[in-house]
């Protein structure tokens, strides 16, 4: 019968899997760099952006608190980069961070889990509490993701 952190672990890694693999399920029909970066409304963001965002959450958040990667996080350029990476390079970047919290998910110790958390901008105590908030705004923001394929694909139906 497998532990209680191994099966927390289980759960977590599927949950960022599937999170990871939605985002580039709705990433694919976008097929040009522009309709990637440019937002479908004159409000909100871009799917691009997006994506950024999310790197940068994961890569802050559990990889520069948890995993001590290093990373500094510059939140503002998520949204507002002047020259973003490609379309790809921008997936690339979200799919290291995505892999980089599978790992540091995967070393925690049942010990591990209820560790001290602190984070600016976040009110998580622990670890577990962190890595489910990670987990639960990269849902929020695939339901943002989802409207900008829907209201890309409605635009280009009404031409």
């Amino acid at each position: 019968m497998p532990s209680l952190t191994e099966t927390l672990s289980s759960v977590i890694v599927d949950r960022y899997t599937a999170n990871a693999a939605r985002v580039h399920e709705l990433a694919t029909p976008l097929f040009s760099d522009t309709q990637f970066w440019q937002k479908p409304c004159p409000y909100g963001n871009s799917f691009g952006h997006l994506v950024l965002h999310l790197t940068g959450n994961l890569n802050y958040y559990i990889g520069a608190q948890l995993a001590k990667t290093g990373y500094v996080r510059n939140r503002p350029k998520e949204f507002n980069d002047p020259n973003p990476p490609s379309k790809e390079e921008a997936l690339m970047r979200f799919d290291e961070a995505v892999t980089m919290v599978i790992k540091t998910v995967r070393s925690q110790s049942s010990e591990d889990w209820a560790k001290a958390y602190s984070g600016t901008g976040t009110q998580a105590t622990n670890r577990l509490d962190m890595i489910l908030q990670c987990a639960a705004h990269m849902q929020h923001h695939i339901g943002q993701m989802i409207f900008i394929v829907y209201e890309w694909e409605r635009q280009a139906a009404s031409k």
